[in-house]
């Protein structure tokens, strides 16, 4: 009998970009819940002390998600490490770039995509045949509201992102009649250190200045925490979801994409324009 409805609590899970943020979130609540965790991030002071925080067993690897060698080995190294069926593969790790499509650095974009959408493929493909093999888990996505809708001054990550929603809807295809699940998460304003360790350029919004003020601007408008990211990735892959919206923000991208597939971006500054003249005729 398939255990395709494995649950996460208690049982093996691989996190990446666990150094912080979501990936931090998602290996301390499952920890938490008794699920033995493999963390790994390229960031090693921040994955160790992701590492001291946990209390069950652990499995830390510092590498880089898009090295496929390294994600190959990782995934032996877990195979011989797992004290039980493998719930999940969360292929979380990710980075931003903020330049206009005009100006883009190639190096910039290389280096997001070999992270955010190489490493998700590289992930995948370690790990697939050990889920495959017991039929059972699911290998976890992470995209984001910007694989939704496209924003300026974010091409390279808004394309990544798309890439990873595609891969992920096509082997969701591919294992059809297994027991292994592919999930997309579409996360959206979180308060991780994503636009704080991005790689900044230039603001085409054209409301940043600099580095320091767009990071200030991210932490201003997140509307949701990590763990709370965490529990809400963590329900929907219980209950068995193909795709979950991470935030109010997320239902709010996913509608305008809906509504209005080439003019979002007009909607949505037209609906901030109303917004900011209702607030200074509140005041």
């Amino acid at each position: 009998m398939s255990q395709s409805r494995l649950k996460l609590a208690g049982n093996p899970v691989v996190v990446t970009g666990a150094a912080s943020g979501i990936g931090r979130s998602l290996a301390t609540r499952l920890d938490g819940l008794g699920s033995p965790v493999a963390i790994t991030d390229v960031n090693e002071a921040g994955l160790k002390e992701t590492a001291a925080g946990l209390t069950g067993k652990v499995l830390t690897k510092v590498m880089d998600v898009g090295d496929s060698d390294a994600q190959a080995a990782f995934a032996a190294e877990v195979r011989d490490w797992l004290p039980g069926p493998l719930a999940a593969v969360f292929n979380n790790a990710g980075v931003d770039v903020s330049n206009t499509v005009r100006d883009g650095d190639p190096a910039d974009d290389k280096w997001l995509h070999d992270i955010n959408f190489h490493g998700v493929v590289h992930g995948t493909r370690a790990f697939l045949p050990i889920l495959v093999e017991q039929d059972a888990g699911a290998i976890v996505n992470t995209s984001s509201v910007f694989g939704l809708t496209g924003m300026p001054g974010h091409s390279a990550y808004c394309a990544s992102k798309f890439a990873v929603r595609g891969f992920t809807d096509s082997l969701r295809q591919e294992l059809r009649g297994t027991g292994v699940h592919a999930v997309t998460v579409h996360p959206g304003g979180i308060r991780t250190n994503i636009v704080r360790n991005a790689r900044f350029r230039q603001d085409a919004f054209g409301v940043a200045r600099s580095h320091e003020d767009l990071t200030k601007q991210f932490d201003r408008i997140t509307m949701t925490t990590p763990d709370k990211a965490a529990a809400i990735i963590h329900s929907g892959v219980d209950a068995g979801k193909a795709r979950i919206l991470v935030g109010p923000d997320a239902y709010f991208f996913d509608a305008l994409a809906r509504i209005s597939p080439t003019h979002y971006y007009s909607l949505m500054n037209a609906g901030i324009s109303l917004y900011r003249r209702l607030a200074s005729l509140s005041r």
